[in-house]
């Protein structure tokens, strides 16, 4: 029993044997010579990449800041006669231009004082033209000797009594003109109506409660706030001419509505270190509410023969900012830069790198310093 154990293990291992020769031997022809060429060596391989050309441009430099719109006139529009609403002539939330009407109350009480006050003109007139006759007898009697001097006096103040009253009573018609006027209420300048607060029917007040807000929206304000540091610049900025305001909403990369920088306050917040400015900004197609916030850029000055890269090309590390430029065996070689303003898709890099050179702009994710490069200028 133990000699055929024995004689089938000696077997088995034969079996082995053989086949472990077999595949040797078909794995020799496989990796020998029927794709034809090597694997090449991982140290061999050259990564494609773009590269862009360092070039010497003029940019504009910006100051940039968070900032709020504010209208330059916002008014509660209040009646200046009391009455009942006859008309709202306008909807809530309409663009209105200067003039136009917008409430009409009930003019029928001042209608009727109007031609009250004209009639009493019409009387005094009738007055006055008696009593300027009965002076120019009097005057003729009074030389002739047939007229006593005092009836005389008395026709004289009587003329005078008359043209002051006529005279009251023309101011009067003007004031029942004026609050005729008045029941009609009309838009002091253009801009937008808010919501109605006095609807038809109601009874208003002098001074009471306000029958809808106007909101002045083009132009428009735009504050922010600059530090004590920033306000040097513009300040010199300002000495050489008018500043420039650009207004960007969230999300835009091109500014649509363009100003000027018009005010900034004469003092600094001491708690801040920061003083308020603010810039008049066109709004002629009315997208700038007062109160929305957007980003304001004020080009304070010219950067001359800036080295351009572009921000694609940045990278980052502990040290800060770097870019990786084509070096000698085209290998990539690692540079760290100090940054300037940027101009759309470029910034200028202050320190770093040389006329010239060609920074690599892609596929920095997948190479390293002194790692061999295939490039390719775009």
């Amino acid at each position: 029993m133990r000699s055929w154990k024995i004689a089938f293990a000696v077997t088995a291992v034969a079996v082995i044997v053989v086949i472990a020769f077999v595949v040797l031997r078909r794995g020799d022809s496989l990796i020998g010579g029927t794709a034809g060429a090597a694997t090449p060596s991982p140290a061999s391989f050259a990564m494609p990449v773009p590269v862009t050309e360092i070039v010497k441009k003029d940019i504009p430099v910006y100051l940039d800041y968070s900032a709020r719109t504010e209208s330059i006139r916002n008014i509660a529009l209040q009646a200046k006669v009391p009455g009942f609403i006859r008309q709202q002539h306008i909807p809530d939330g309409t663009d209105v231009s200067e003039g136009d009407l917008l409430y009409t109350i009930d003019p029928r009480d001042f209608q009727a004082a109007l031609e009250q006050a004209k009639a009493q003109v019409q009387r005094d007139i009738a007055a006055l033209d008696y009593a300027h006759s009965n002076l120019e007898r009097g005057s003729t009697l009074a030389k002739s000797g047939y007229l006593a001097r005092d009836t005389f006096d008395q026709r004289i103040s009587t003329a005078g009594q008359a043209e002051a009253a006529l005279a009251m009573d023309r101011a009067a018609l003007r004031t029942a003109e004026l609050n005729l006027s008045y029941t009609e209420i009309r838009a002091p300048f253009g801009g937008r109506l808010g919501r109605n607060q006095a609807p038809v029917g109601a009874l208003i007040t002098v001074a009471g409660t306000p029958l809808n807000t106007l909101v002045q929206l083009d132009p428009i304000y735009v504050t922010f706030n600059p530090s004590e540091r920033d306000l040097i610049e513009i300040q010199r900025a300002r000495a050489a001419g008018k500043i420039a305001a650009e207004i960007l909403l969230p999300g835009e990369t091109q500014a649509r509505h363009k100003g000027e920088l018009t005010f900034i306050d004469n003092t600094i917040d001491r708690s801040t270190g920061t003083v308020v400015a603010r810039a008049t900004i066109s709004n002629a197609d009315l997208s700038l509410l007062p109160g929305q916030f957007v980003r304001i850029r004020l080009p304070i000055r010219m950067e001359p023969d800036a080295l351009m890269v572009p921000q694609a090309a940045l990278g980052s590390s502990q040290l800060g900012k770097y870019v990786y430029v084509v070096g000698e065996g085209n290998k990539a070689d690692q540079r760290l830069v100090l940054l300037g303003p940027t101009d759309g898709s470029l910034v200028a890099v202050l320190k770093g790198v040389s006329e010239g050179e060609h920074v690599i702009s892609g596929n920095l994710q997948k190479i390293g310093p002194g790692a061999a490069i295939r490039h390719s200028l775009q």
